[in-house]
């Protein structure tokens, strides 16, 4: 018997692997624990989540409590791999309109980028600048396809402002196996800056409570220092307490 490792009211397709988020929560005082390896190579460097932790918590059945941060490794050619930790992410989710399994449902998903009491900034791992993120999340499903759709606005302190763009396109071809594509992007206002990405992935459910996430993809431009040639995400999600997940 296959297994549908999600809580009934979050079906949406974003989320971990992908960088869009989706309208979905855990659900009351469940947990949802990510644990990936992230890489991010460029021309002139690398950048890789080793690994990437993603805690979230479900209060009622429309919010979500978040906190995610990383140990990173950053390289470039000329020098030795450098360590350290990366900026703390919390967050609040909010689903304030809830269309059920097929309608549209909308949620908002406020979060900070912050620097830790450390020298990541000073060794060159984390920028200088914290940012404070204000997007929306839209999910809709149209026959057998799930789209996801998510938009924000980044309020940095001492940097450019900058925006936010993500659309996961996805379908469950078996009760196990969900295949996506998203086309994401980043960018800042002042300079007029933009990272655009294209990527696959899924999920494969691999038992209660574990599901496999996997992603792969690359900048829409020429690779240079600021746009990618590889980025991915390589993990698994792990659903507690498994009972107050339904099997399908």
């Amino acid at each position: 018997m296959g297994l549908c490792l999600v809580a009934s009211h979050a079906l949406a397709q974003g989320g971990p692997p992908f960088y869009t988020n989706d309208p979905g929560t855990p659900g009351h005082l469940n947990w949802e624990i990510n644990l990936a390896y992230m890489p991010f190579f460029y021309s002139n460097q690398s950048v890789s989540h080793t690994p990437d932790v993603d805690i979230n918590f479900g209060i009622g059945d429309r919010i979500q409590l978040t906190y995610e941060n990383a140990w990173l490794r950053v390289q470039d050619p000329s020098s030795t791999a450098k360590f350290g930790l990366g900026q703390s992410n919390p967050g609040v989710k909010w689903r304030f309109y809830d269309g059920g399994e097929s309608g549209l449902s909308i949620s908002t998903f406020p979060q900070f980028f912050l620097n830790n009491p450390n020298n990541s900034v000073r060794r060159g791992i984390t920028p200088a600048s914290d940012t404070f993120l204000l997007p929306f999340e839209f999910s809709k499903k149209f026959g057998p396809v799930h789209v996801d759709y998510e938009i924000g606005y980044q309020f940095v302190h001492k940097g450019a402002d900058g925006w936010i763009s993500g659309l996961v396109v996805g379908h469950d071809f078996t009760s196990k196996l969900e295949l996506d594509m998203e086309f994401y992007s980043q960018g800042a206002f002042h300079p007029s800056v933009a990272q655009p990405t294209v990527d696959f992935g899924g999920r494969y459910k691999l038992r209660r409570p574990v599901i496999l996430l996997f992603m792969a993809g690359r900048s829409l431009e020429p690779a240079r220092s600021d746009q990618s040639y590889f980025v991915g995400y390589f993990g698994v999600q792990i659903l507690l307490p498994p009972k107050s997940y339904k099997p399908d």
